[in-house]
């Protein structure tokens, strides 16, 4: 991560230039509320710093600038509000995994930029200039106001995985699901594109400023995206054909034996394979479900049509599940049905059981129970997107292939 000093030299001069002390700490509150990352720390600071901007929206800026003992103080203050406002923006345009690996590089820098900025006001003459007792007790409450600045639970759990030299299974499924929950509108294909793009320009910056460790950091971020678009293209290669089965025709070679009587015999040379379809997930272990519970907002679409409409979306997923067609008014039907006994949940768990089974995704009857009992429409959307991401539409019908070719001859 670039220093406290290093980061003046990235902000937009054109955009910064020329904007007093109370300006710029309006433009830091309104990139703090838009942080993606280390929120927390961004709503304290700008918390702190709207304390100050209170105080100095009383003075006369311009006037104080008029006299030298202020004017430098000041200006000095505006300098470290501009790299403030950098620092809180890059919390929001900057590469997720290199703002996660260099976490706490920008908590120290929080507490720098809180200090520095308290100690230029602390020079600033305001108690002589404005002899009034309501500033200077904002003066005080401003000094008690000491913030700790920290990183998440969350996000340290997965700057641990994303820094661990030997990455695992585990730690691939907690870097998709983090990707996931910070680009909500984005594949996790375009999302992993996305996030090295501009990896790629944080080394460029790394490089440029002859930063050997975090060039080695960035390159390790750079290879673990490569390693998870890889599983992801191999899975949706395994997919695509899984689902293309096409009927394959062995050679057969005939040994022709003719007996004194004139009888015909003969008999394969190699053995004749039988060809066997294979459903989307046959070839694959156990798996997890490639959507969140509570990730059904992520389709707006689905989610309301699910939630004014249950029965078309159940009956899709019963069609997969139990391999026969079932239409909305028969899915209606077994709902009211089962809903007049008091056991609708049981019902659709059931079908989210033999959904599961068919797949091959972990769980249990005691989850999917209470998947449907805590919220239906969620539950019903999760299976539908699974079914679309394996392809699993519909039911299955089942292939035959010819034998192959046989000649006679006399």
């Amino acid at each position: 991560m670039a220093t406290w000093d290093q980061l003046g030299e990235l902000a937009t001069v054109a955009q910064l230039t020329g904007l007093d002390a109370v300006k710029l700490i309006g433009m830091i509150v309104k990139a703090a509320a838009t942080a993606r990352m280390h929120r927390k720390n961004c709503r304290q600071f700008a918390q702190h710093l709207k304390l100050i901007g209170n105080l100095l929206e009383q003075l006369k800026v311009s006037e104080l600038k008029k006299y030298p003992e202020t004017r430098e103080p000041l200006e000095q203050l505006e300098d470290a509000l501009r790299r403030s406002y950098v620092l809180v923006d890059s919390c929001q345009n900057r590469s997720y995994l290199y703002l996660l690996a260099m976490g706490w590089s920008l908590v120290y820098q929080f507490r720098k930029a809180q200090s520095e900025i308290d100690r230029y006001l602390r020079i600033v003459p305001l108690i002589s200039l404005v002899d009034n007792a309501r500033v200077r007790e904002r003066l005080e409450y401003i000094e008690r106001d000491e913030c700790e600045y920290t990183l998440d639970e969350e996000d340290k759990r997965v700057q641990e995985v994303i820094l661990d030299p030997n990455p695992s299974k585990n730690h691939t499924m907690v870097l998709k699901k983090s990707l996931s929950c910070n680009y909500p509108n984005l594949s996790l294909n375009k999302a992993l594109q996305k996030e090295n793009e501009m990896l790629q320009l944080e080394l460029q910056r790394s490089q440029a400023n002859m930063d050997v460790s975090q060039c080695e950091v960035i390159q390790h971020l750079l290879g673990m995206t490569e390693t998870v678009g890889c599983s992801l293209s191999e899975k949706d290669s395994d997919l695509k054909s899984s689902k293309k089965i096409e009927p394959e025709y062995l050679d057969s070679n005939y040994d022709k034996v003719y007996s004194y009587n004139g009888n015909y015999k003969s008999k394969h040379s190699e053995p004749y394979m039988d060809s066997r379809n294979a459903s989307p997930v046959s070839s694959h272990g156990h798996a997890e479900w490639h959507s969140d519970l509570l990730d059904c907002c992520s389709e707006p679409s689905l989610c309301l049509k699910t939630f004014f409409y249950p029965c078309g979306t159940f009956s899709k997923i019963a069609t997969t599940a139990n391999n026969k067609h079932i239409s909305s008014a028969e899915a209606c039907n077994d709902i009211m049905a089962y809903s007049l006994i008091l056991s609708c949940c049981c019902y659709t768990c059931c079908v989210r059981r033999n959904l599961r089974k068919k797949l091959n995704i972990k769980g249990g009857s005691c989850d999917d129970f209470l998947s449907h009992l805590m919220c239906c429409c969620c539950s019903l959307v999760q299976e539908w997107r699974e079914v679309e991401i394996r392809g699993a539409y519909g039911v299955e019908k089942t292939k035959t292939s010819p034998p192959p070719s046989q000649y006679m001859e006399s």
